[in-house]
């Protein structure tokens, strides 16, 4: 820099003033900074800042003061994070503007920001192509393709099926789906009443399986269909909610092979056991709601990022069952006091008694009689309370930004919906 007077140099970012020497900017970790080192006229100077003044040597930043601060305490103590109440992509444009990336940001703020970009990018994944920059073109558009026209269209069909508040299809689509759901859970609890299966009732058995057959074939069809259009055919298969479909679907067809190459009034035992197990695992149809409602896919989304917190929660459960149950029954049961308890006569019948205290569900069915026994039933019953409150904080607003982030999600194919509506 061979222009200006003094020895130090003045950064004026949003109104607040930052004084260095001349040494110190040849070196400067930011590169927009150590750039004004190396400019050799005022044209120069302004390619880098957006003002100079020659007679107080002090350069003009029109960014945000506050980011500004945070990146400075980067460069003197090496740690990096996001200033508060400041929008994740609003800091990382100023991180970019100073010569920084994502990889200088703490571990924990690198998380927030890829989470952040990734809805950005879904939120501006918009439906329609994105008008051209130069001025108004009055020619009428090209025809497309009939490549892009089929692309267009699997385009629409996988938005129908996978997000129910993308159009009016998609919502019928959805209420008849969940029309479905219900009536099969319905068929499906009528069918284990005795009335039902009585040797009278044989014609509506039959109405019923009639009815069970429509719904796994409707089931069917819409995990076929949404096979068929889905962009990666391994990732649709690894999906969650995929899996669980299959697993509400699979027991219907090997129930039937069962019924078919064994008889409809089999003497093989285990066959009958097998058939009521696979029957019953029907009930997984009720988790298809998931695709339609908010609250349940924040309840997915919530264990899936909260797995370490629940974890965290099952070993503390662990730890206190194996204290007190073995220490339950030593006073109640492995101690000569001259009552036993027989409720407690081993370390594994104790552990139910110590599960319902420490969840305060208190069946009644064993207690401790003992005046030691007691008081551990106090601790353990207070010990339940505290363990299970820990991680409840984590999990609860882990909750309410996976609720904020569903929601906006589906408001962005609400839009959608009234545009078509409108049209």
């Amino acid at each position: 820099m061979n222009f200006g007077r003094g020895r130090s140099v003045v950064l004026n970012v949003g109104g607040t003033r930052y004084s260095f020497s001349r040494e110190v900017l040849k070196d400067f970790p930011l590169r927009r900074v150590s750039r004004l080192h190396g400019c050799l006229s005022e044209q120069d100077v302004l390619e880098v800042c957006d003002d100079y003044d020659r007679e107080r040597n002090e350069f003009f930043f029109d960014r945000h003061s506050e980011a500004f601060g945070f990146i400075l305490l980067y460069v003197r103590h090496g740690h990096l994070r996001f200033a508060p109440h400041m929008c994740e992509l609003s800091f990382y444009n100023e991180m970019i503007y100073w010569g920084l990336e994502c990889s200088h940001l703490d571990y924990c703020c690198q998380r927030r920001l890829d989470d952040r970009m990734s809805d950005t990018y879904t939120f501006y994944s918009a439906d329609e192509p994105p008008a051209g920059d130069g001025g108004e073109d009055t020619r009428p558009p090209a025809e497309p393709p009939p490549a892009a026209e089929g692309r267009k269209w699997l385009e629409r069909m996988r938005r129908t099926f996978e997000e129910p508040t993308s159009s009016v299809a998609a919502q019928i689509l959805a209420t008849v789906s969940i029309l479905f759901v219900i009536v099969s859970m319905v068929v499906l609890c009528a069918s284990t009443l005795p009335e039902w299966r009585a040797a009278e009732n044989r014609s509506v058995e039959e109405q019923s399986r009639i009815i069970e057959a429509i719904c796994i074939g409707w089931f069917t069809a819409e995990c076929i269909v949404r096979f068929i259009i889905s962009k990666n055919k391994c990732e649709f298969v690894k999906r969650p909610l995929n899996i669980i479909d299959l697993l509400a679907i699979t027991p219907y067809y090997i129930s039937v092979l069962m019924t078919v190459f064994t008889g409809e009034n089999s003497q093989l035992q285990r066959a009958g056991v097998t058939l009521r197990v696979l029957r019953m695992m029907r009930i997984f149809w009720v988790i298809k709601l998931a695709r339609h409602f908010i609250g349940l896919q924040t309840l997915g989304l919530t264990l899936k990022r909260c797995y370490r917190e629940m974890v965290m929660l099952l070993v503390f459960i662990c730890v206190a069952m194996a204290i007190f149950s073995a220490l339950s029954q030593l006073l109640e049961n492995g101690l000569d006091l001259g009552t036993k308890n027989k409720d407690f006569s081993s370390i594994p019948a104790a552990c139910w008694w110590v599960i319902i205290s420490m969840t305060t569900v208190g069946y009644g069915d064993m207690c401790p009689i003992t005046v030691p026994g007691r008081i551990l039933g106090g601790i353990c019953v207070v010990s339940g309370i505290v363990l299970l409150a820990l991680p409840i904080t984590f999990i609860y607003h882990s909750f309410v930004q996976c609720y904020h982030e569903v929601k906006f999600r589906s408001a962005r194919y609400s839009r959608s919906l009234s545009a078509e509506f409108l049209n």
